[in-house]
């Protein structure tokens, strides 16, 4: 299991997130199979995203939910562009995971 895998499931997992607008994360973990993804916690999710990631990392991080290789795809790559996409992803993992708890 990859670590993106780990830390969106225990996002989704988490209780007590506060609502932000529907962005791709939000609705990307909307429509996800986990049993912990609800309005309240996706919504916090995609709050922490507005806060540490721009739209175009927001789109690409909600093909993650849909497509969990591509996470592994984009940490494993050599680009420099990918290199400090998967900086501010990781940032925002643990900015939705310490607000979404």
């Amino acid at each position: 299991m990859t670590r993106f895998t780990l830390l969106a499931a225990a996002a989704c997992l988490s209780l007590g997130a506060s609502v932000a607008q529907a962005g791709p994360i939000n609705r990307a973990c909307l429509a996800s199979d986990r049993s912990g993804a609800s309005r309240a916690v996706c919504g916090c999710i995609q709050n922490a995203a507005d806060k540490t990631l721009t739209r175009q990392d927001q789109r690409l991080a909600a093909k993650f939910f849909r497509e969990p290789d591509k996470a592994e795809e984009v940490r494993m790559s050599k680009s420099n562009g990918n290199n400090a996409f998967w900086d501010r992803y990781t940032k925002f993992g643990a900015v939705a995971e310490s607000s979404c708890s």
